[in-house]
């Protein structure tokens, strides 16, 4: 049996489960898009929890929290390098005995893509989770960007576990030459 990391009896890499990951946000991102885009008016709104979590049909032209709005080319070609980026340093780390960034990676991975062809078919992104506190309204945002977010964050993450890895590795190597 393909385990989620190594290679078959042939030699051939199995960590495809990182990109099917990102495959799975982006079908996921781009199916609520989909229902929200179809199903439901501009602007209609539709209460899950009260007032705090709200289904709020919207469109953003612009990136997070709607800034840069308009600057579609812009975006599609930033997207392109990121994306590009983001495959070769997946490959890069995909066979490292912790997982935790290779998932996160295609976390954000699966979101760019999402976001990306949004923008590339209609020049705007379909966002659709509204979430308040109060009178405060969060900006408005959709499965991809909760995957970057959430991929962003196990980045972080990950790097400061890195860190404390690296240094009780030196601490292990220092005691060793002290013997």
């Amino acid at each position: 049996m393909l385990g989620i990391a190594g290679k078959d009896k042939n030699g051939v890499t199995t960590n495809v489960v990182y990109y099917i990951l990102a495959f799975i946000v982006f079908l996921v991102d781009q199916g609520t898009k989909y229902l929200i885009a179809t199903r439901m008016e501009l602007r209609e709104e539709i209460p899950v929890i009260g007032n705090f979590f709200v289904i709020t049909s919207h469109r953003n032209s612009g990136a997070a929290f709607g800034i840069l709005q308009d600057q579609r080319w812009f975006f599609i070609v930033v997207t392109i390098i990121v994306v590009v980026a983001l495959i070769w340093y997946l490959q890069k780390v995909k066979d490292t005995p912790h997982k935790l960034l290779p998932v996160a990676l295609s976390l954000v991975l699966g979101g760019a893509i999402g976001n990306f062809l949004d923008r590339a078919l209609t020049g705007e992104v379909v966002d659709f989770v509204q979430l308040n506190f109060g009178s405060y309204t969060f900006p408005i945002f959709n499965i991809a960007d909760s995957a970057i977010c959430i991929g962003v964050a196990l980045i972080i993450v990950e790097t400061l576990l890195e860190g404390r890895r690296e240094k009780a590795a030196a601490k292990i190597e220092g005691n060793e030459h002290h013997e």
